[in-house]
């Protein structure tokens, strides 16, 4: 089969269309016929190794699995022995080992079946995102509805779901985009919406009783200043810092100055469950939440996809497309 393969930590560059082995699924898992593969950020670092702590549990001198992507939607090919939820032919979506191929194991309590009106483009920028936005906002934050609610962020894959969920919640959301990503932003449901080019965010004299940060550039201390003196700050992504510990020195620090201050400063690891996949799905199938995809790219073009997402500024998810 087909698939996009690295053998050493590094750059897009390194990342190679090569036939490879089909993979067998185990007792517990799932072979994916894979439709589609969403990209994200965990993409970056798994291909980069950065940063560099994360390496003892992705392999220390090169990854253990060299085949990218986490995202995927697709059919299923093939069961394990112990598998009953599934059967071949049924189309699913949620989180496989090496997305970016033709076929993809995963394990059966990761997978879900597809939301029926979503297509498998939609259906893949689904579920590392998707979760990641569930578990900050419904998972961490919890909003009220009338809460204030900044989303820092807004217009890539976990930004535009917190939007849509924040909005969902009944809270009045202001998302903070570059400048050609407003109206984007302003589609999904924000009430306002801040160009970060022509405004900072933290010199403002608003308080926000959440704030999301999808960022993960800004200093603690300056989202503090508009933060509610009971407020809740849910920091996504390790982005920035130092090669070692990347932008989880932020997040610890904060998370050691939580129990002392009045407001409540969050990091969020964000872990794959399958009551998280079923909750997506049914807010697509209602309606409640929808995908955005910025552009799509053919297997063999997924390196260029990974360079795009490195740019920054997607609108939305970037999905590849098997």
């Amino acid at each position: 089969m087909r698939a996009i393969v690295q053998d050493a930590y590094g750059t897009a560059d390194l990342l190679e269309a090569r036939d490879i082995d089909r993979p067998v699924p185990r007792d517990d898992e799932v072979l994916v016929e894979v439709r589609a593969a969403g990209v994200d950020p965990s993409v970056w670092h798994l291909m980069t190794g950065r940063p560099l702590v994360a390496r003892v549990a992705l392999g220390l001198r090169k990854p253990k699995n060299p085949v990218r992507g986490w995202d995927g939607a697709g059919r299923v090919e093939a069961v394990g022995a112990k598998v009953t939820e599934f059967k071949p032919g049924d189309e699913v979506f949620g989180n496989c080992e090496g997305s970016f191929a033709e076929f993809a194991r995963a394990k059966a309590r990761r997978l879900v079946l597809k939301p029926r009106h979503l297509t498998f483009e939609q259906a893949a920028a689904l579920p590392v995102s998707g979760m990641t936005a569930l578990q900050a906002l419904k998972g961490t934050a919890r909003p009220q509805p009338g809460d204030q609610v900044l989303v820092i962020g807004a217009s890539g894959g976990v930004g535009s779901f917190a939007v849509q969920l924040a909005t969902m919640y009944g809270a009045v959301v202001t998302g903070v985009c570059g400048p050609t990503n407003t109206d984007f932003v302003r589609s999904l449901g924000a009430t306002h919406v801040l160009d970060h080019t022509q405004e900072d965010v933290t010199a403002g004299p608003h308080r926000y009783d959440v704030i999301v940060d999808c960022a993960g550039l800004r200093p603690v201390p300056l989202l503090r200043r508009v933060l509610a003196p009971r407020g809740t700050l849910v920091m996504v992504g390790g982005e920035g810092g130092s090669a070692f510990f990347g932008g989880m020195g932020r997040e610890i620090r904060a998370s050691l100055l939580s129990p002392f201050i009045g407001q409540n400063l969050r990091n969020l690891i964000s872990l794959p469950r399958h009551e998280d996949l079923l909750t997506l799905k049914d807010l697509a199938e209602q309606g409640k939440i929808t995908p955005a995809i910025d552009r799509t790219y053919p297997l063999a073009e997924a390196a260029d996809a990974v360079r795009h997402l490195e740019k920054g500024h997607p609108r939305g998810k970037l999905v590849v497309i098997i």
